[in-house]
């Protein structure tokens, strides 16, 4: 169940992209990729977004 009616993802979802940005946000202060990271962070929010959109079709 998401959050809120604004927002796609549920409380696991966002406490791992806040946790996915703050490494990110580590990684680029060292210097280094964060490519695999931005990727798992976009398969998270597709994932969310298919969810809900699913569900507000179900809906109508």
């Amino acid at each position: 169940m998401a959050l809120s009616k604004h927002d796609p993802y549920n409380a696991r979802e966002l406490a791992q992209i806040i946790a996915l940005g703050i490494r990110i946000e580590r990684r680029r202060s060292y210097g280094k990729s964060t490519r695999a990271l931005e990727n798992q962070a976009d398969r998270i929010r597709e994932k969310a977004l298919e969810r809900e959109a699913a569900r507000a079709k179900g809906r109508k």
